[in-house]
């Protein structure tokens, strides 16, 4: 276990460099992604744009699935159709170049 958590650390260091970590967390996990949400939507997609690891971000929530937030800059409906996209490609992760 000790090992694990160590490996886990240092493959996940790069959310200490996020330009959320200081946000709030609910922002990034809405309800929903219509009436009220929008702007919290909108807010968060505006914090991961000038995030220094946001392409490490949304690869890290395309290789373990996360189904529900902001990860990345997207949706978890903008993450569906990237993953489709990807599949249909071949390919399963972004590259650092890939997310603008």
């Amino acid at each position: 276990m000790c090992c694990e958590m160590t490996a886990l650390t240092l493959l996940d260091e790069w959310w200490g460099a996020g330009a959320c970590r200081d946000a709030e967390p609910e922002l990034f996990f809405p309800i929903s992604a219509h009436g009220g949400a929008g702007s919290d939507i909108r807010r968060a997609k505006l914090i991961c744009a000038a995030c220094p690891v946001r392409s490490e971000c949304l690869n890290y929530a395309l290789r373990h699935r996360q189904e529900q937030g902001i990860w990345g800059g997207l949706t978890d409906e903008e993450r569906r159709l990237l993953r489709r996209r990807l599949a249909a490609n071949g390919r399963h992760s972004l590259t650092p170049t890939g997310v603008r």
